[in-house]
């Protein structure tokens, strides 16, 4: 333990006269004074994509979202254990997805739907239950000329949830399933756009 202790009071005594402050307190050691920037930054990114979504610029809010998702480096806290670290992972795993969704979206209104779709595909398989994921790529699959794939994608989701919970998907899902088998206008690029489910 005083190695790393030591090594850690090093790193701290080049970061100048704000640097945080590691001390005994008796029972374990107290760090004082650290400021979690890359948190922060994400986190007004984050804020500023989603506004940027929920405004209807979508350019803007993928723009935002690659800034974002470039903050990252691995999971929050990785390699510590404890409840509440085990929550804030979690918390901060769904972040990072609710980036990933508004950079993906952005991507697809800027037509990358190629891109997108390989993406999706593996981001579905990895969050199966998450129907955000879904509308997206269905979306990505109907633009790239490949309605019969978006509509696969919609039952194998339909499936998986309907195994895991006994419910059907949200409205959003249904709905967007709907407009693909009526080969709705509105769902191709310029026209005017479908509502993706919030994360």
């Amino acid at each position: 333990m005083q190695k790393y202790v030591s090594g850690l009071r090093r790193a701290f005594a080049g970061s100048g006269g704000s640097a945080p402050r590691l001390a005994w307190t008796g029972s374990g050691y107290l760090l004082t004074g650290a400021r979690i920037e890359d948190l922060r930054e994400r986190h007004a990114l984050l804020r500023a994509a989603l506004a940027a979504r929920d405004a209807g610029d979508l350019r803007r809010a993928g723009e935002l979202a690659v800034q974002g998702e470039a903050l990252w480096r691995g999971d929050f806290a990785e390699g510590l254990g404890g409840p509440y670290l085990e929550a804030e992972r979690r918390r901060w795993a769904e972040k990072r997805l609710t980036v990933l969704e508004a950079r993906l979206e952005g991507e697809i209104e800027l037509g990358r739907y190629l891109e997108c779709v390989h993406e999706l595909v593996r981001q579905v398989a990895a969050h199966p239950l998450r129907e955000r994921l879904t509308w997206l790529l269905m979306l990505a699959l109907y633009r790239s000329g490949r309605s019969s794939d978006a509509l696969l994608a919609y039952e194998e989701t339909r499936r998986r949830i309907e195994e895991v919970t006994g419910a059907d998907p949200g409205p959003a899902l249904r709905s967007l399933h709907q407009r693909v088998l009526c080969q709705d206008p509105s769902l191709l690029p310029g026209a005017a756009k479908g509502t993706a489910p919030a994360a």
